[in-house]
């Protein structure tokens, strides 16, 4: 095998598993997660602690200022660079099935998007809302309307721009996909799975964990210059409610409650995800009595 995929949802224990299969392979943890990318989330992001970072190595972890825009193919060309920088074995982990599917399908070499039209989408969606761009998709570009998450406003604004900056949809550009970085067929896929109400129980007492950490400091740090609800890295589990909560809007103790069940209710849509995409993958079941050791020991390597 050229690599191992760690997948599964927050809070699943992916880290905890890549690290050991990092020990055991004498391999490198290569981040597969969305806002894991980004230099401020430490503690919201639920990032490696810097002790974990220190046990095995780990890349592209806290590499991405918060303010830039960074896409699945900007992850990518970061993936590559990191696959020609080392010769341990790579071991991705992360939440984000398009990195995945990125990383063993191959991605559209969609050219980049000009300033101008990033930021008139960023208005119309703060202003307008994502209807505007489903509305202009459904009549201009029909292909892709269908073919994405229609009450996803990111996924929304994402094929708007592709089709204003180059006058072709987005399923136009996936037609023409270069090969993938890695085949799945060359790697040991794995996803992990848990009874939905432990895993619950797990993200609750995680995010109680990130209070404790330093969550709502972390989030005061980033209120003036880094912050805008139209950046990707706004995006973080929690971030605006605690920033609501920190600006008066709405008070702490419902700050914590809102952004645990918008976490659960993360996990849930990532589960059908990986119930759908990943079907494939060796299924491992979290949450009883077998230890990490068993399960690795297990493993159909």
């Amino acid at each position: 095998m050229k690599a191992i995929l760690i997948a599964g949802p927050t809070a699943s224990g992916k880290s905890g598993l890549a690290i050991a299969l990092a020990r055991k392979y004498n391999g490198v943890i290569i981040n597969t997660d969305a806002l894991q990318v980004y230099d401020k989330w430490r503690v919201l992001s639920a990032r490696p602690s810097q002790t974990d970072e220190q046990t095995v190595p780990h890349r592209l972890y806290g590499h991405v200022p918060m303010a830039q825009h960074y896409s699945v193919g900007s992850w990518l060309l970061d993936v590559k660079q990191a696959l020609q920088d080392t010769d341990l074995m790579p071991i991705f982990t992360g939440g984000t099935g398009l990195y995945f599917s990125a990383l063993t399908n191959g991605l559209a070499d969609i050219p980049a998007i000009p300033d101008a039209i990033r930021s008139k989408g960023n208005v119309i969606r703060d202003d307008i809302g994502k209807d505007w761009f489903a509305d202009i998709l459904s009549k201009n570009d029909p292909e892709t309307f269908n073919a994405i998450d229609q009450l996803n406003p990111a996924r929304l604004q994402r094929a708007w721009e592709v089709l204003e900056a180059t006058g072709k949809g987005l399923q136009y550009w996936k037609s023409t996909t270069p090969p993938p970085l890695i085949r799945l067929e060359e790697t040991l896929p794995i996803l992990l799975n848990w009874q939905v109400n432990s895993l619950n129980a797990r993200i609750d007492q995680r995010f109680d964990q990130m209070m404790d950490m330093g969550a709502v400091e972390e989030v005061k740090a980033v209120k003036n210059g880094y912050w805008h609800p139209a950046l990707p890295s706004s995006r973080a589990l929690g971030a605006a409610e605690i920033m609501d909560a920190i600006n008066g809007k709405i008070t702490m103790q419902d700050a914590v409650i809102k952004a645990k069940t918008l976490t659960r209710q993360f996990a849930k849509r990532q589960r059908t995800w990986f119930r759908s995409k990943m079907s494939d993958w060796q299924q491992v079941t979290m949450g009883g009595s077998t230890s990490r050791e068993e399960i690795i020991a297990n493993l159909d390597t």
